[in-house]
């Protein structure tokens, strides 16, 4: 559904806050005067619970122990593997980060020598292939990196070999073009 959030902190702090968000359930007690915070956690929990999140978060769960962290650990690096290594051989790409598989995750960043990543994320979409490309909320490192975006390709469980063969694909037809 529309997600779910968890407010983690040191319990003398959290009882030193005021909340803040109102309503439903973290008031104990109310005047015109006055107004006193229900103990921890409704406290910081307004409204009516996000009951159906909460439901959806415990299947989410359940369905990704049945698979087993593990596993889904392995098929995203096995993907991630192949498409990385595929890349590293063509010419007029530089990945960005860590080469090792052991240092990164499902997520290869990458830009072309001479094409913009949004044209790269404009050709890969005519062929199915949905990247994300610009500063990815990460302006100062890609300062520091000395670019002004990337392009950002992600795998992960309901990813397959043949959806990274096709990414593949896709980027060796802008070189095609462009490179």
């Amino acid at each position: 559904p529309t997600g779910i959030g968890v407010l983690y902190g040191k319990e003398n702090i959290l009882n030193d806050m005021d909340p803040f968000y109102f309503g439903g359930d973290m008031i104990s007690e109310v005047s015109y005067e006055d107004a006193k915070w229900n103990d921890l956690p409704y406290k910081f929990e307004a409204g009516t619970p996000n009951i159906a999140d909460a439901i959806a978060t415990g299947y989410a769960v359940d369905y990704l122990q049945e698979i087993g962290m593990e596993s889904i650990t392995k098929h995203e690096d096995d993907i991630t593997l192949y498409a990385l290594e595929k890349m590293r051989d063509l010419s007029d790409y530089k990945i960005i980060g860590p080469q090792d598989m052991k240092d990164r995750g499902g997520v290869i960043s990458f830009n072309h020598t001479s094409v913009h990543p949004h044209d790269v994320g404009e050709i890969l979409d005519k062929f199915g292939v949905a990247i994300r490309t610009g500063h990815h909320c990460a302006q100062p490192l890609l300062e520091r990196l000395g670019v002004k975006g990337t392009a950002r390709a992600s795998f992960y469980l309901y990813n397959t070999m043949e959806e990274a063969v096709e990414f593949i694909e896709a980027v060796k037809y802008v070189l095609e073009k462009f490179g």
